[in-house]
């Protein structure tokens, strides 16, 4: 067998193995080369628009506790690379600045990682229509494919029956309860984030009550959803107070901080954004231990003065779950890769740069173990692929938990 015939017979196997959701490597060996044997949502409110257009309530079980780090099988000989398709829509003027950073970070991900593989950027518009038919056409042409990123065009691909090959999705299609057996998931995802920092508040405080603070923005309100279902599940009981911005906020924190005197709760989630929490921190100050997710990190300050400040001030103390990439800039697995050339972009951006750096390598994985599970370090936090309760592939990602102190992140061990 030459190496052509090598590699299509191992590219079979990944199609068996990930139609079978994995379970055809339980044990078995791998009968191709080595080789082969293996919702955007944006989490912050800085950039609304971008957020509704992606709009992406991925909902994902909590994640598997994370396996010791195997190495990746070698990679493929260099003159027979694995070639990826990268599915965005490039050529949308609403989505094309999202789509860019993905691409960026895909490519920088490929840079560092990508010997023995081949990567086609495929641009796509907005209509489903465009996207399937880009989809057949990358499909014929490729081994794996990465995309779509909007909701919309993975729910069409997900409707369909184009998927006819290891396809990681950037976003999560609503209201589906199965999706096609080669569809791997690995979109960001709000509602997964607030659920687990309401597995992180719980375990710090077993039998708290929580006060759940919220604005008026379509992620602040699903954020607040996923973190209250996700408490009460786990046998807490909790309160809504909602803090509207412009004037209507001023008279809520009125009204806040009567209730924090009358009847203060054991903890504070804050669905807001870091200009939105400001004020409550100020309010509540240290006493009542404050959680949010990656909303409430406000990134980069505007105002960053020379001393190098992050925009953290006023928010000592609050306990924050968000991306690696953007909150443990020293973590080694971060370090490897470079930064967007546009260091003022929005915090928004700067996490699908990172999502577009995993995709790569998720991918990687996938073409490298055959549709084995795998679990690897990525800088959007640590992430599990294995079969779920109905035998598909999965993945579960598990974001990075940090304290606010004296104006930087500290890492915190959740497990504790």
């Amino acid at each position: 067998m030459n190496i052509l015939e090598a590699r299509r017979a191992g590219l079979a196997w990944l199609l068996v193995a990930m139609s079978m959701g994995g379970h055809a490597m339980a044990g078995a060996p791998c009968a191709g080369p080595q080789r082969l044997c293996a919702s955007v949502d944006t989490n912050t409110s800085a950039h609304a628009v971008t957020l509704a257009m992606l709009d992406d309530p991925a909902i994902q079980p909590r994640p598997i506790k994370p396996q010791a780090n195997e190495p990746s099988p070698p990679p493929p000989p260099s003159d027979t690379p694995i070639r990826i398709a990268l599915l965005l829509p490039l050529r949308s003027s609403t989505l094309a600045p999202a789509a860019e950073a993905v691409r960026a970070g895909f490519m920088a991900g490929m840079e560092r990682d990508g010997t023995g593989f081949k990567a086609e950027v495929v641009p796509t518009g907005d209509a489903p229509r465009d996207v399937l038919d880009a989809y057949a056409r990358a499909a014929v042409a490729s081994d794996i494919i990465v995309g779509p990123l909007a909701r919309a065009a993975v729910a069409a691909l997900a409707d369909s029956d184009a998927v006819t090959r290891p396809t990681v999705v950037l976003s999560v299609p609503e209201g589906r309860p199965a999706l096609p057996r080669l569809m791997l998931v690995a979109g960001l995802s709000i509602e997964d984030e607030a659920r687990q920092v309401a597995e992180w508040a719980a375990r710090e405080h077993p039998h708290g009550r929580a006060l759940i603070l919220t604005g008026g923005a379509a992620w602040a309100q699903r954020a607040a959803g996923a973190f209250e279902a996700r408490w009460t599940r786990l046998g807490h009981t909790d309160q809504r107070f909602a803090v509207p911005s412009g004037e209507g906020g001023k008279a809520a924190i009125d009204e806040l901080r009567q209730k924090l005197e009358i009847d203060p709760p054991d903890l504070l989630f804050a669905a807001l954004d870091g200009a939105g929490l400001r004020p409550v921190r100020a309010l509540a100050g240290a006493a009542i231990p404050c959680y949010g997710g990656g909303a409430a990190n406000p990134g980069r300050s505007a105002q960053e003065d020379l001393s190098g400040s992050s925009g953290l001030s006023g928010l000592d103390g609050v306990r924050i779950l968000d991306l690696p990439w953007m909150v443990l800039p020293d973590h080694p697995v971060v370090m490897v890769y470079p930064r967007p050339l546009h260091t003022e972009q929005a915090p928004d951006m700067d996490r699908l740069y990172a999502l577009g750096i995993d995709a790569f390598r998720v991918a990687r994985e996938l073409a490298l173990r055959g549709g084995a599970p795998f679990g690897i370090d990525g800088v959007t936090g640590r992430l599990d692929v294995a079969p779920g309760p109905g035998g598909q592939l999965e993945l579960r990602r598990r974001e990075a938990a940090v304290i606010v102190r004296d104006g930087a992140f500290a890492p915190v061990d959740r497990e504790r």
